[in-house]
């Protein structure tokens, strides 16, 4: 069996969380050294995405102590340019001291980054976009959401920064909606610090085949990073991984194999009602089978069924390994 990859997962994973029903949350709320200490409870977990800023009180140099003391490093470091400060959008906000605040704001977390050795500073701008019809002048938005990136990535030209792209929530349509659309935005910046990281979930409920689009990232040079997790198709759902769609998370991993992409295995999830650790370990133990279905899969034969567009015959090989990886023994 080949080495197996790192695992990570977004540390808001072992957080608390609430909904627009269950507004005083399903658990009492986790600090982020909470987090961090929960984290390192998960078998084979080596690597958190942080979330910037930490709880209240909760210091640079004690998250990067408890990091350390849990065996756990920082992958990426999440600004939090999602919530009601910027309910009118973070880069596209209407407001100039808004605008100007945001960068104040990214440059701060680019210092954050620095400090934890993190590999990336990630972009979700979850309210740059719109809710209604001429609500906004599509093309002064489109370049208020360019421009601003640029702007960030040229003051910080050692810190590499990946947009994870979304189709919608919280604002009913983003601007960084697709794949392609965010590839588009990147070229037009003209930086070479700016890429991608995948949400495989964004991408099913978006109506794309995440592994098309990781094809199409990997073509362009831009697939820095990914998260996986599943969803019922409608929602981003942030569920267990692997427990809907397991066939198009194995091609989306094959996919990657096939391309030689070496990162981070990453969990984006939100057991809202689940035992944060545990959902996590399952996780964990369903990508290690699909590893190891990686492994016993007959690529060449896959390969000449695809040739032939044998649809049934593909199903066949992929079958045969990837429902039956998951041995107690072995995983």
């Amino acid at each position: 069996m080949s080495e197996l990859p790192k695992f990570g997962a977004g540390l808001w994973h072992f957080a608390s969380y609430v909904d627009r029903y269950a507004t005083d949350g399903y658990a009492p709320a986790v600090s982020t050294l909470e987090q961090i200490e929960r984290a390192g409870q998960v078998e084979d977990l080596s690597v958190v995405d942080v979330p910037y800023p930490f709880t209240e009180g909760v210091t640079v140099a004690q998250v990067k102590e408890a990091l350390a003391a849990h065996g756990l490093e920082a992958i990426g470091v999440t600004p939090e340019i999602y919530m009601r400060k910027y309910s009118k959008g973070a880069f596209t906000n209407p407001d100039a001291a808004v605008r100007a605040d945001v960068q104040a704001f990214l440059n701060e977390a680019a210092d954050v980054v620095r400090e934890l050795g993190a590999n990336y500073l990630k972009l979700w701008p979850g309210q740059d976009g719109w809710d209604y019809p001429f609500q906004v002048n599509h093309g002064d938005e489109w370049k208020l959401a360019v421009d601003g990136l640029r702007e960030l990535a040229l003051a910080n030209p050692d810190i590499k920064m990946v947009i994870e792209y979304k189709p919608r929530e919280p604002r009913n349509k983003m601007f960084w909606d697709s794949a392609a659309k965010t590839i588009l935005g990147i070229k037009a910046m003209g930086v070479d610090n700016v890429g991608v990281l995948l949400d495989f979930g964004h991408a099913l409920y978006g109506g794309e085949s995440p592994a098309a689009s990781a094809q199409l990232l990997i073509d362009h040079g831009l697939l820095w990073g990914m998260d996986v997790n599943d969803n019922l198709r409608g929602w981003d759902d942030d569920m267990v991984v692997g427990t809907v769609h397991p066939v198009e998370v194995f091609e989306f991993f094959y996919t990657l194999k096939i391309n030689n992409w070496e990162g981070v295995w990453q969990l984006d999830q939100f057991p809202f009602r689940e035992d944060t650790v545990e959902a996590a370990n399952l996780s964990i133990r369903f990508l290690k089978g699909l590893h190891r279905a990686l492994d016993e899969l007959d690529i060449e034969a896959l390969r000449e069924a695809q040739a032939r567009q044998d649809a049934l015959g593909a199903q066949k090989l992929v079958q045969d390994v990837l429902f039956s990886c998951l041995r107690s023994e072995d995983v």
